[in-house]
């Protein structure tokens, strides 16, 4: 049967306890990186100092988020630390549609219910060197009180326990290795002969290569 020529893109998912340095990796991911995109997750959750609506996510009051959820916009949904947390999927759709790469910040929870949808989606877990270490960076972060920081600390042994659902872990003891780690990890899923076949069909189609669906 001839390939497909549709391009696609790939799905990432990248998961970790609060203070295992998942947005700074990202962040710098996608600085150094045009061809994939992070997908911005609606949140009941106030903004912190510093962050935009629209750009870390689109803030919404619980009441619009749960509308938005009934209505089935979300691909993925998940209350976290007493916050709702949602994935726009049709903004997901057009962009893998187009051949975009689309990566996704999101819990463990949420990776589950991806999943569901998109069985090929790439997960990554991000993992602390040690829990002293979590909790220290947690402080240092200077974002939420002793209160949830506490509550964040628990937490991260029962996040921590779904690191083996993932294709790949990823141990944050410094930073440029994890950092090379994850961009690996990217660019090995690029060449898989899938993702090669979607986004070169001209060329594999004059080479004589085919799919195969055995």
């Amino acid at each position: 049967m001839p390939l497909n020529p549709a391009p696609s893109g790939s799905l990432f998912m990248v998961v970790a306890p609060s203070g295992a340095g998942k947005s700074t990796l990202v962040n710098a991911l996608l600085a150094q990186d045009d061809a994939i995109r992070l997908s911005i997750s609606y949140t009941t959750r106030a903004p912190r100092p510093g962050e935009q609506d629209g750009r870390e996510y689109h803030f919404a009051s619980v009441e619009d988020f749960l509308q938005r959820r009934e209505a089935g916009e979300f691909l993925e949904s998940a209350e976290v630390h007493g916050n709702y947390y949602g994935t726009s999927r049709l903004w997901i759709q057009e962009q893998m549609k187009a051949g975009t790469d689309v990566l996704l910040e999101i819990d463990w929870q949420g990776a589950q219910q991806v999943r569901k949808q998109f069985p090929h989606a790439v997960g990554i877990f991000i993992l602390p060197p040690s829990i002293a270490a979590l909790e220290e960076r947690l402080h240092k972060r200077g974002q939420d009180d002793h209160q949830v920081i506490t509550r964040r600390i628990l937490a991260a042994g029962g996040e921590i326990a779904h690191a083996a659902e993932f294709e790949y872990v990823i141990i944050n003891r410094e930073f440029a290795i994890a950092l090379s780690e994850l961009t690996s990890i990217v660019k090995a899923t690029r060449c898989k002969f899938p993702q090669q076949a979607a986004r070169n069909s001209s060329l594999f189609a004059q080479l004589g290569i085919h799919a195969n669906l055995s």
